[in-house]
């Protein structure tokens, strides 16, 4: 495979993006969502995230192969320090290792703003199917996750109910005078200096 680098969603990266996201709505259940959504909604989706959060994709040869993005846990202020992270590798791209390079780019993205919690939101199969596997909750273990908590048949696709877990991960320290989170386009340079993420 070519050199991957990690870099900045654009929003015309949208129809790109939407390509790889649109087959876990339409065959798996991996993402809850019945319908993928237009461009138009993916974009701007991307321009709302961007706005405070890191959204990154890894690319090689011009094509992006995966993206890794994250939005509030919750809108109230007192989580700004917490985040909701979500992660797509190309089908055709998957076990190369793009989703631990996509989870540390994020992870140092996020470390340079403050944010001290990464929360992920699984999909999880009482059973493993054609439509879900455990797969997900497997990688984010082993990218240092913990379980947390586990909502049983919450969830409604494809004619089969299925739970959902959240998992978390600690990647900074938590002060009792905590320094405000800085939004995304305030460390971009940082990110390109330290760690080559364009």
């Amino acid at each position: 495979m070519e050199h991957i680098t990690v870099r900045t969603v654009r929003p015309s990266d949208a129809a790109a993006l939407l390509a790889i996201y649109a087959p876990y709505v339409e065959k798996t259940c991996i993402s809850y969502e019945y319908a993928a959504p237009t461009e138009e909604e993916f974009t701007r989706r991307i321009v709302r995230t961007l706005e405070k959060y890191p959204y990154l994709a890894a690319c090689a040869g011009g094509e992006i192969l995966g993206y890794v993005y994250a939005g509030p846990l919750h809108p109230r202020a007192a989580y700004d320090w917490a985040v909701e992270t979500s992660i797509y590798v190309r089908e055709d791209k998957k076990g190369l290792g793009l989703g631990r390079l996509l989870y540390q780019a994020l992870e140092q993205a996020l470390g340079e703003q403050g944010i001290l919690n990464m929360n992920a939101c699984i999909a999880y199969p009482p059973e493993e199917d054609e439509y879900l596997t455990r797969s997900s909750a497997v990688f984010h273990e082993h990218m240092g996750f913990r379980l947390v908590g586990r909502f049983r048949q919450c969830s409604y696709k494809f004619g089969r109910w299925y739970d959902m877990i959240w998992m978390e991960k600690h990647i900074g320290e938590h002060l009792t005078d905590q320094p405000p989170v800085k939004p995304f386009p305030a460390v971009r340079d940082a990110l390109r200096e330290k760690y080559g993420i364009l």
